[in-house]
């Protein structure tokens, strides 16, 4: 099997930040340069929003498959996986834009926002039903064609900024009404820190230690957020890691062990199957 390919933001266009693309134009482009296969599994350097304008499908990000269809929007996240279906059953548009650009474009307050949209631990990247969908593609379409260049990019920043605004405020819960915004700080500190250490600890005293908190304030902290306990948060981060790196099939399942911070690979082999129900061996069999 081969690598899940990196795919940096390289537009055909000229862009540097942010593109609207029509799926029918990202397979053409593909079947004129094909340096990826948009079907297979590819990790992304960048944001995108798969917007379903008709028709009915399958959608994989990281190791879900998300059923799509006319409303549905698929936030997928900076680092993530994902892969259309073979056989495309709709249509729609990719808009694809860097963190840069929303450092660079988007108020802070907003920022605030899409860093809880697009935290794939604690947000659901399907939002389905989506009413203004048209409106904001039409806008975006009537922008871009505009001979006036000026202000354009600033222009086309507020359009997504107010669209990514309007999604979270359709996928928004009543839980996270309620979450308390320094506990959602201290989250994403924490997060931060096990997605850099995860293969160094996976011990939840060390991260609590870091952060300055007792692991029991850790604990209801991380429970607020997710409904799961900080070692469990930890073990879940650590098990999709080891997926993708099984899914890349460029390493051995020793290799892979080492990777995740294990030293002998028996004991991986334990903890993969304590949260799998599958050895590592055996997982990679049946992918």
């Amino acid at each position: 099997m081969n690598s899940i390919p990196n795919i940096l933001f390289n537009s055909s266009e000229g862009a540097t930040d942010i593109e609207f693309l029509s799926l029918s134009e990202i397979f053409f482009r593909v079947a004129k340069n094909p340096t990826h296969n948009p079907k297979k599994l590819h990790r992304i350097n960048f944001f995108a929003l798969l917007i379903v304008t008709s028709g009915s499908g399958t959608h994989q990000v990281d190791l879900e498959r998300y059923a799509i269809q006319k409303g549905s929007v698929l936030k997928i996240a900076k680092g993530q996986v994902h892969a259309f279906q073979e056989d495309l059953g709709y249509d729609g548009y990719l808009v694809i834009f860097t963190e840069e650009f929303v450092l660079k474009y988007f108020s802070t307050s907003t920022i605030n926002f899409i860093s809880q949209l697009y935290n794939y631990h604690i947000s659901n990247p399907l939002v389905e039903n989506s009413t203004f969908n048209d409106f904001f593609l039409k806008q975006v379409s009537e922008e871009l064609q505009n001979i006036d260049s000026y202000a354009k990019k600033e222009i086309i920043a507020k359009m997504l900024e107010l669209y990514l605004l309007k999604l979270e405020r359709l996928a928004h819960s009543s839980n996270s009404d309620k979450l308390n915004k320094d506990y959602f700080a201290h989250f994403i500190n924490f997060k931060n820190l096990v997605e850099n250490d995860f293969s160094k600890t996976r011990n939840a005293k060390d991260y609590a230690d870091r952060l300055s908190i007792t692991p029991k304030h850790l604990n209801t902290i991380v429970k607020t957020v997710t409904l799961n306990t900080t070692k469990a948060f930890i073990d879940q981060y650590v098990i999709l890691e080891s997926k993708r790196a099984i899914l890349s099939g460029s390493n051995s399942l020793k290799e892979v062990s080492y990777q995740m911070g294990f030293d002998e690979i028996t004991n991986f082999s334990k903890f993969f199957k304590k949260h799998t129900g599958l050895s590592p061996k055996e997982y990679k069999s049946v992918l």
